[in-house]
């Protein structure tokens, strides 16, 4: 594997051959990806409990990605979840080990050590950041929403949820929560967090995923069944919610593992079990961009700050059980082209309801 530059011609779990492939990516599954807010900094969370930092350099269409950090859980437990500080610093992660924690960037061992800013009883689902308290949130399988103060040892704010958290996503003041059950929970974290609203899920199974609007008037929730609903939290002039179908082939259909905005146009892109991704417009209801299956579950992507950079993983994502396993483990960086993601006039073909 090439540690500059893009990965072997013809590697079938790339979107294109000019793909970055990112080194030492880990030996376990992938289940998350996250850029800095300020910097070309990804990181990533593994099942074998890392959570691995790249610095990401990109001149002329060309990809560098080089290995800045590796630290890891206690007793290597897996990392579910991660999320920067606004300021791009800090890294907080959530995982198996029921634990929050901080990892401040660019220190030096020993003191590269996560320390522990918060817990659950069960494993944290979820974690994000609020930019305007400097508050960290952390959902669990214990079916508590957490909120942290980095400076203090207990939780500043904690909710009750109606079941575990699957999923959780920050934007600006607006919090979205999606549990077992089919509940949606949206907060608003503009000054004390508060519940905003609850719904049941606009599809009909299990959440997978849930991801803010950049603008913070909606959501996007993915399901287990290759759907995705919109949902707008206020009714908005010439807008309507409504759910379609994705990552489906023929008779077969795949959970929608991830959803990404992209933050300067608005789009979005989905990416499944089928080892697609697909760029869409919710606007419009039209698909931008199919990208060709590759050969492994895609479990989780992410775009950078810019939006010109879009990080995805290639890693079994167990939605077959132990009988179809994937191996190996990659990550993948796609130099996105304007004419890939931003809307256009005329609609195509990609959404059916």
């Amino acid at each position: 594997m090439s540690t500059f530059g893009a990965p072997p011609a013809g590697n079938p779990n790339a979107l294109t051959p000019g793909d970055c492939c990112v080194p030492q990516p880990g030996n376990d599954g992938i289940s998350c990806l996250k850029w800095s807010p300020t910097a070309n900094i990804l990181v990533s969370g593994n099942w074998d409990g890392g959570l691995r930092c790249w610095q990401v350099q990109e001149q002329g269409g060309q990809i560098q990605a080089m290995p800045a950090a590796q630290v890891n859980h206690q007793n290597n437990a897996p990392v579910l979840s991660a999320c920067f500080s606004a300021d791009g610093t800090k890294v907080f992660s959530g995982g198996c080990d029921k634990a929050v924690r901080m990892y401040q960037l660019g220190q030096a061992p020993p003191n590269n050590v996560p320390n522990q800013i918060g817990a659950h009883d069960q494993p944290v689902k979820g974690v994000g950041y609020i930019r305007s308290s400097n508050l960290v949130v952390s959902g669990g399988w214990d079916s508590k929403l957490k909120f942290w103060d980095q400076r203090q040892q207990q939780p500043v704010g904690v909710f009750d949820l109606p079941e575990r958290v699957y999923d959780l996503d920050v934007h600006e003041n607006l919090l979205v929560v999606a549990t077992a059950g089919r509940h949606i929970i949206a907060y608003d974290c503009s000054g004390q967090p508060r519940e905003h609203s609850r719904r049941e899920s606009p599809l009909k199974y299990q959440s997978r995923c849930i991801s803010c609007f950049p603008d913070s008037t909606g959501f996007a929730v993915g399901s287990i069944e290759g759907r995705v609903g919109i949902h707008y939290l206020q009714k908005v002039a010439g807008k309507e919610s409504f759910a379609f179908k994705c990552h489906r082939q023929d008779s077969s259909v795949y959970s929608v593992n991830g959803i990404a905005f992209h933050p300067g146009h608005g789009t979005f892109a989905t990416v499944g079990s089928d080892g697609v991704v697909n760029f869409w417009d919710k606007d419009n209801k039209q698909r931008l961009k199919g990208f060709n299956a590759t050969q492994r579950t895609i479990p989780c992507a992410a775009f950078n700050a810019q939006g010109n950079l879009f990080a995805y993983a290639s890693s079994y994502d167990w939605s077959k059980g132990s009988t179809n396993v994937q191996p190996g483990n990659e990550i993948f960086i796609h130099n996105v082209q304007d004419d890939e993601i931003r809307q256009k006039n005329k609609k195509a073909a990609g959404y059916k309801r």
